[in-house]
């Protein structure tokens, strides 16, 4: 449950900041921030200095973070796409993210095992950690400025007349 609020807290409280800062900006941030916050959590976890309320608190607050860079960079990306395909964009994009996050449970279990080799479970916080920021610095690279333009000047339509002279 408190994983949960932290999930929707988040987009609620800076989703905002994603058009006004800049969604580049921003999503790059929330990642980074995400990374190095869960670096951190890994730190502590396997130092032995982190109990099951402290370490629902640091995930509470990774999330919070995480949580509105993936709602705002899982939008945007759809918007790069025409409109004629956007819908589909997002469809596939979400069923790709499905697929992998159906692996996680399975993935999580196999790294807690018996409880015997924390050193598993820190080894995967590190490597989540590292997946984070590499997602951040290649968004701060690629992502597309979408914050405060309309949707034709990002992707025209498939339809449109500016479209079919870009093809010619």
């Amino acid at each position: 449950m408190a994983f949960a609020v932290g999930n929707l807290v988040g987009p609620l409280a800076i989703g905002h900041l994603f058009d006004t800062i800049g969604r580049r900006v921003m999503i790059a941030g929330t990642y980074i921030g995400s990374g190095i916050l869960l670096a951190a959590s890994a730190v502590l976890f396997y130092s032995g200095l982190l109990n099951a309320i402290t370490q629902t608190a640091c995930w509470c607050v990774i999330f919070f973070f995480a949580s509105a860079g993936a709602s705002a960079a899982y939008l945007t990306v759809s918007e790069i796409f025409p409109l004629g395909v956007r819908a589909k964009a997002i469809a596939v994009f979400f069923a790709i993210a499905q697929c992998f996050g159906a692996l996680g449970p399975v993935v999580y279990g196999a790294m807690i095992g018996d409880g015997s080799r924390p050193a598993r479970l820190f080894i995967g916080y590190l490597l989540g950690a590292t997946v984070m920021i590499a997602g951040g610095l290649i968004a701060r690279r690629l992502a597309v400025d979408a914050e405060g333009r309309s949707l034709e000047d990002i992707a025209p339509p498939l339809s449109s007349d500016d479209r079919r002279a870009q093809d010619f």
